[in-house]
């Protein structure tokens, strides 16, 4: 979306893994805009900021939810194959935390449609494409970004781009945990490359859990699934929502019912082997055929489960990044020249908890202004020199690779510790966090570090050296998981989706403030950051 908002020949994209098989194809429910007469932006503006548990800012809230109608049609206009009512209307389906129907949808495709356009529409303006150009940093001289450096893994060799604006859309740090709905390239690598650059990051402790993800393999079932009527049920077939969320029930937002579920299996209430059942056999084949072909197909495939005629085994996992590269609702981060979009952004939408149907509306709202923000600021800044800091990544480079180094074991070791780092997450700073346990992570990471920042690296092989690309998200994972682990250590309190059992309460008096954390050489540097009050002042989260 940023990239459309470029003059022709100004701009270029570098993908990560080939464009239509971004993360973002993952995303089912849809794009929350108030498009109804009976619904408005102040009602989508208030769910927002109270599923944000009161964290989010409110004014960048307004700007999201003012601009979701007029994006939505933008979208309309360029080709996406919205679902519609039997009048001719974008149909709107109900997800969790909202009080109004209001996400725009195609059919539980709605990621995937709305990607596939935008990439036809790139193809069309004739944008240049890098793909599978893997970021590895970025040039920054004289206090402002000069350009980028990335691992062309076809090629199998070093490249450079300067530019005058950098974006990043390089989404979530889902990996960092060993149950997670993410694609396998969700490893944090803008978040952490930024944070190495000097920009500021916010609120990472907040990671949100999606309460139905297949057992096992942990593949995303819809929130458009409960949207749609499901029900959870635990081993004694009771729908248990009832004792967390009387009203909302399974429509309650997502920290709230994956907390449910957990306690749920915590308690010896869930079926052996710790899940319980997402049941939708009530609505009929032909509903489940219309509106979740894509949850039915994926039910079969995986679980060998027809929904239509038998329950699904679920369980919570690691869904979204709430925090990331702090920034204004332009896309700015405190680092000129460096601005970031979508789920590795931090322009903080979400606060505490990001509802259902707000992440895919982030990404391209956020991500037109970025784009128009850098067009503007391009034309400003003109392009910098960049030796200096292309003569220190050069160094750093050519200091990792050692010759001697066995590849097998090379290999071998990433494995072992992205295994430890992503087990020791999911076990101590997972849907229940208490502080000994977070502090042993915190150390458990600092060793894991270090053995890291030890490892012997073979030279490149050549073209598609995954072996290289595994060594490198390491690093990032580690940088993360340093900065999620020691900012949830320190907020000593329950706020949306970070739930402490030594503080169970929400804590608006110490705790009404972001986190913001910044890279120094003996770890991360944490702050409080004003949060920006406006329409709601915080009350109770119930539902």
């Amino acid at each position: 979306m940023a990239a459309l908002q470029v003059p022709p020949g100004r701009v270029m994209i570098a993908t990560k893994v080939y464009p239509t098989q971004s993360h973002s194809g993952a995303a089912q429910g849809g794009f929350n805009a108030a498009m109804a007469e009976a619904d408005s932006v102040e009602g989508h503006a208030a769910d927002t900021i109270k599923g944000s548990d009161y964290l989010a800012d409110q004014d960048a809230v307004d700007t999201m939810c003012s601009e979701a109608p007029e994006v939505i049609l933008q979208l309309d206009r360029l080709g996406v194959m919205w679902s519609r009512t039997g009048a001719g209307r974008i149909a709107q389906r109900a997800l969790g935390g909202s009080s109004y129907a209001r996400a725009c949808y195609a059919a539980d495709m709605s990621g995937h449609v709305v990607l596939q356009t935008l990439y036809e529409q790139v193809l069309r303006a004739d944008i240049p494409l890098l793909v599978e150009w893997h970021l590895l940093a970025l040039l920054v001289e004289d206090e402002r970004v000069a350009g980028a450096v990335f691992w062309d893994l076809p090629a199998g060799r070093l490249r450079t781009v300067r530019a005058a604006v950098v974006i990043l859309a390089t989404g979530g740090y889902g990996r960092v945990y060993a149950k997670s709905t993410n694609g396998l390239g969700s490893t944090g690598d803008g978040v952490a490359i930024s944070y190495r650059a000097g920009a500021v990051l916010s609120d990472l402790e907040f990671v949100q859990f999606h309460p139905t993800t297949l057992v096992g393999t942990n593949i995303l079932i819809s929130e458009g699934a409960r949207g749609e009527g499901g029900y959870l049920r635990n081993a004694a077939g009771e729908r248990f929502m009832a004792r967390y969320a009387r009203d909302a029930m399974e429509l309650a937002p997502r920290d709230i019912v994956s907390r449910a579920i957990a306690s749920e299996i915590r308690d010896g209430r869930a079926f052996s082997g710790g899940y319980v059942h997402l049941d939708l056999t009530h609505l009929g084949s032909d509903i489940i055929e219309q509106r979740l072909p894509q949850v039915r197909k994926l039910a079969r495939v995986y679980a060998g489960v027809d929904i239509a005629h038998d329950q699904l085994p679920v369980e919570p996992a690691q869904h979204y990044s709430m925090g990331g590269i702090r920034t204004d609702v332009s896309g700015q981060t405190s680092l000129p020249g460096l601005l970031a979009a979508g789920e590795c952004a931090n322009v903080s939408v979400h606060g505490a908890n990001r509802l259902g149907g707000n992440s895919l509306l982030e990404t391209v709202v956020f991500g037109r202004r970025a784009g128009r923000r850098a067009a503007d600021a391009a034309s400003q800044l003109g392009r910098a020199e960049a030796k200096q800091s292309w003569a220190r990544f050069g160094d750093d480079w050519n200091s990792r690779f050692d010759p001697r180094t066995d590849l097998q074991r090379d290999a071998h070791n990433v494995v072992r510790l992205r295994r430890a780092l992503t087990e020791v997450m999911t076990r101590r700073v997972g849907v229940f966090r208490r502080a000994d346990e977070m502090s042993a992570a915190a150390g458990d990471i600092r060793m894991l570090r270090e053995e890291y920042r030890s490892l012997g690296v073979a030279p490149p092989t050549g073209p598609f050296d995954y072996r290289l690309i595994a060594h490198w998200e390491l690093g990032f994972l580690l940088d993360v998981a340093e900065v999620v682990a020691g900012g949830a250590l320190r907020r000593t309190e329950s706020r949306g989706a970070h739930f402490r059992t030594d503080h169970p309460r929400r804590d608006d008096r110490r705790w009404l403030q972001h986190t913001f954390a910044r890279r120094t050489p003996d770890g991360p540097q944490f702050q409080d950051g004003e949060v920006r009050l406006g329409r709601l002042a915080p009350e109770a989260r119930v539902y």
